[in-house]
């Protein structure tokens, strides 16, 4: 799949999928349905419009392209979010950017997709411009809920990771570049690949989790997954997620590693003793590995 700035797209007739598509969800995936170019932002306008009110996000640009791709879209357009982008009026954008810039002769958007200067472009706007076809997707329900990314992020914080992959429609997936730690679960004999959480995306609730890794090289790997403050021993360091990856033995130090969470195993505890959390380590590693095993097409 090609990915292309707005101000860098060639001239053709397209049939577009626009919306801020944070997950890319199976709401989402209704939208796209069809499409053979998707346009999306970055940042997320909420960054630039009410800062204070941005929410932190599902996807990073990378997951977001890799998860569109998937799809079997073509191109993905990336409009660089800004204060001048978003004074521009709802007519503007259908005339410059959505005919004008992307030959638009079919356009899908979810029913509650609001574009232009003051959300003032809706979906009626849109039908009501004959210059291009008009699908807008109704809101996809799972268990009498609507499927939204606010909706997901809200289950990922809580640690219900399986049900939030349910809604996105693939395992929620988060990554870094490893960083050096203690070796503390080295010295227990569970090393693991350490990564700094990034304030302005999701991470799961603290516990341990089963979760599948991927290594720069491409190369997975069943893994339990720590997510929190180590409450057992007294180390002075923040919030800090660390994947012990089984049958792995090599460095992953200032490499990128991408972790999609499978399944919560249990809550975050303090242990009476380094012998009991070595003892339940052992537990979690083991039901890391068969959920793992059973999660594989």
């Amino acid at each position: 799949m090609k990915v292309t700035r707005l101000p860098d797209v060639e001239p053709r007739a397209r049939r577009v999928a626009v919306g801020t598509f944070d997950g890319v969800h199976l709401g989402h995936r209704e939208v796209i349905r069809g499409a053979d170019t998707v346009l999306t932002f970055e940042p997320h306008p909420t960054a630039v419009i009410r800062p204070d009110a941005a929410p932190r996000l599902l996807t990073d640009p990378a997951r977001k392209a890799q998860l569109v791709a998937s799809l079997g879209v073509q191109e993905l357009v990336v409009i660089p979010f800004d204060a001048a982008f978003a004074a521009r009026s709802a007519q503007d954008f259908l005339d410059d950017v959505l005919v004008g810039r992307l030959g638009a002769t079919h356009v899908a958007v979810g029913e509650n997709f609001r574009f232009g200067h003051r959300a003032q472009g809706d979906t009626e706007l849109l039908r009501s411009d004959a210059r291009f076809q008009t699908r807008v997707a109704e809101l996809v329900e799972i268990d009498g809920e609507v499927v939204s990314s606010s909706h997901i992020r809200g289950l990922v914080l809580g640690g219900a990771v399986e049900y939030a992959g349910r809604l996105l429609g693939d395992p929620f997936t988060l990554a870094g570049t490893v960083a050096h730690g203690d070796e503390r679960g080295r010295e227990l004999g569970y090393p693991t690949a350490n990564l700094v959480p990034d304030t302005a995306f999701v991470t799961p609730g603290h516990g341990v989790y089963a979760a599948r890794a991927m290594t720069s090289t491409g190369e997975t790997y069943p893994a339990a997954v720590s997510i929190g403050v180590r409450p057992t021993f007294v180390t002075g360091r923040g919030e800090l997620i660390e994947a012990y990856l089984l049958d792995f033995s090599s460095d992953l130090y200032d490499s990128r590693l991408e972790i999609a969470f499978l399944k919560r195993l249990r809550g975050e505890k303090r242990f009476d003793s380094v012998g009991a959390l070595v003892d339940q380590m052992a537990l979690d590693v083991s039901a890391a590995r068969d959920i793992h095993d059973g999660a594989r097409p």
